[in-house]
Order: C-alpha cells, then structure tokens, then sequence
C-alpha cells in the first residue's frame, strides 16, 4: 500500500504484493503447477527453507499467498493456509495438531459434515471427543479431561444462531493449555476477529462470503507464525491446497467483502423484523434481534449481527417443505453467504445425518427455515417471503 492504513477496506482493497514485470494494477494469475529454479544451489537452499520463494504450488503459489497475506491483515493472525475447500480447512486445523488418544471438546451445534469428522472418522483413529452444551457454559470447564487438547466452536453456531462468549472461552482455554479453534465462517473477519478474544485458531469456509457469489469453493486456516508451520506441513504431504484461481477470485471477492456484509447485515435485520411480527412465524432468531437471548454478547463480540436468519413457521415441517416449494424469487440450494437469498431447511438437507434428538438438543426443529439473505432489492425479498407464507398455510 502507498499509505499504511487500519481500515478493513483499505486493507481489502490496497494489499497487493504480486506484480509481474508488467506492473499490473490488478493482480494477475499465475496458473502453473511449478515454479523454474535459478540453479542447483537455488533449489536446494529453497528445498532447505534457507530462502524464501515458490516451489510446487501444491505448497504455494503467489496467488494464495496474496490471499492469505490479506486475510492475516483484516483477521489479525500472523500466518495461514489456503484449502481448496472449507471442510479441508476444518478437518486440517484439527488433524494437524490431534493424535491417537487426544480428546476434542466441541459445541454439538456445529455443521453437519464437521460432526461426521469428529463422530466417525476421528475415533477410527482413536481420537475421543465429548459435545459440550452451548446453553450452559458453566459445565465446559468440568468436561475438559488431561488429555483434551482442543476445543473447536462455531460462534454464531450453523444453523441455530447460538453465540459463546469467546473473551471467556479464550481465557478458559489459556489456563489449561488447550488450543481454541474457532469457525468464522458466517460472521467473517469484517464483522468478528476471534483471535482479538484468544482463539489460537481461525477457519473459513471463504466458498461462502468471502467469495460471495456461489463461484468457487475454498478453505483458509490462520493462527500464529508456529502454529501455522505445523499446519503447512501437514497440507503439504496431505496435499488439500487451494487453486491458484480460486484464490485469485477469493483476493479479489476480499475487496468488496466490506460493501457486501454491509447490505447483507441490514437486509438481515429488516427480515428478521418483518418474521418476527408475522402471524404465521412461532420464532425468529437473529443475533442482532433484542428477543435474541444472547443479543448483549453478539453486540459486544459482533459488529453487525449477519446475514442468516433463521424461524420457525407455523404448521411443522410439512408447511415448511410447502413453504419452501412456494418460493418463486429466492434459490432452494446447499450453500449461504451468496448475492442471491438463499433458502434451505436445515434438518432434512445440511444436518440429515444427525440424530432426531441430537438436532433437537441444538434448536434444529424440524420446521426450522435458514435464510441466508442475499443483496436483492430488500423488498422484492421480502415479497417473495410473504407470498410463499400465504401459499403454504394448511
């Protein structure tokens, strides 16, 4: 940057540290498998980590270190690695640093796909893990045994909208030497930094908001310096690494990430409002609501509450598939974060393969709706909300 500069924005927008000989203004792609050595000596001091530069892109590529550069400025980590997917990103920040007879501590109101890693890949390996009770904090501290060596949380949870208080949790897990590994997916680092409250460790899913329009899938982990050398390694012989496309679309969505989570967060707000004094909606929550019943904390940890609202519709899930089958604007599709609303009904799709009463216990009701509120004009979504309430009353 010309001007050094703390603002998201600025930063998002005038971090640029890759130009070729063309002097680019903007950056360009550098779509190749491998990088040329200067001579002998030059590949060995690089094979040796004497000196810094490009490989194999399986290891690095300037354009996901441009990415995640960017990333590190506007989320306040020192280091991080790019994935070619968000669950790679999960799965690595945790297989990184977990071993045979290691146990995890994570909240149960976590993705669906993050549960089955925990539930049914890691115990294959002899890694243990306990849920702990977002709603009653008080009993984490006793759930924490010797050999526990992380605890993974998602703040605000998918699809319940719960929060945990990460200035306490941070502390917690200080004090007993754990490591805290936060997902940071639906707030994003423009509306919440978890490293600022103690997380040792951030992922994204950046498929969702941090690319925003539904084109490309991608992962990112940050933390510290030390942390992150143990997680390249580990990406580098398992080998889940970002494309150089891809990051090139995710540095450039980074750009407009600010404008964007700006519209979402009001059009949030505005449906959550209208849901909440509509006769046929039972509940509505929203982190920036007054009703939510941990609003004060998503005001003191949140810049804005997000762009996913989540209600119960009268009439239980049969009037939510009519609901849903009722929509003529917004997409019925498995993703959240893009331009276009977004509307899917998390029991039956994103969490079906957890148990009936393991959704339940996390407020994942079977008529519960997820909208993940896109930049349309807020009254044409509105609209198409009201009339697909009316065609599927019973």
């Amino acid at each position: 940057m010309s001007i050094e500069s703390t603002n998201f924005e600025t930063i998002a927008i005038r971090t640029q540290t890759e130009r070729s000989q063309n002097n680019e203004h903007s950056v360009p792609l550098y779509l190749t498998s491998s990088f040329a050595f200067d001579d002998a000596e030059h590949a060995r001091a690089l094979f040796a980590d004497e000196v810094q530069g490009n490989i194999y892109t399986r290891f690095s590529n300037p354009n996901t270190s441009e990415l995640i550069e960017k990333l590190c400025l506007l989320e306040g980590a020192e280091d991080g690695f790019a994935t070619a997917t968000g669950m790679s990103a999960v799965f690595s920040s945790m297989a990184t640093f977990l071993s045979q007879g290691d146990h995890v501590l994570l909240c149960k109101s976590v993705f669906g796909s993050t549960v089955q890693i925990v539930t049914q890949i890691f115990p294959r390996w002899g890694i243990e893990y306990t849920y702990a009770d977002i709603h009653k904090p008080g009993t984490w501290e006793s759930l924490i045994k010797p050999n526990t060596k992380m605890v993974l949380i998602e703040t605000p949870s998918n699809p319940a909208l719960d929060l945990v208080d990460l200035e306490w949790l941070g502390k917690l897990c200080k004090s007993k030497g754990i490591l805290l590994n936060v997902d940071n997916c639906f707030a994003t680092p423009y509306l919440q930094n978890p490293i600022k409250w103690g997380a040792d460790i951030v992922t994204h899913s950046a498929t969702k908001y941090i690319d925003g329009q539904g084109r490309v899938l991608g992962g990112v982990i940050l933390s510290s310096k030390a942390l992150i050398e143990k997680v390249r390694f580990f990406c580098r012989h398992s080998g889940p690494a970002m494309s150089p496309f891809n990051a090139w679309i995710l540095s450039k969505s980074l750009e407009t990430l600010a404008v964007r989570m700006d519209r979402h967060c009001s059009n949030a707000l505005e449906i959550a409002q209208f849901l909440e004094q509509h006769s046929d909606v039972e509940l509505v929550k929203y982190p920036f609501l007054p009703s939510h019943p941990q609003h004060e904390l998503a005001k003191k940890q949140m810049k804005a509450g997000g762009g996913i609202v989540t209600f119960l519709v009268k009439g239980g899930v049969e009037r939510g598939r009519k609901f849903i089958n009722s929509l003529q604007l917004s997409s019925h599709c498995a993703n959240l974060g893009d331009t276009r609303t977004i509307i899917t009904h998390p029991a039956s799709t994103t969490h079906s393969k957890i148990s009936e009463s393991d959704r339940e216990s996390v407020g994942i009701l079977p008529g519960l709706i997820r909208v993940s509120v896109g930049l349309e004009h807020i009254d044409d979504i509105k609209k198409d909300i009201e009339q697909a309430l009316k065609a599927s009353k019973m």
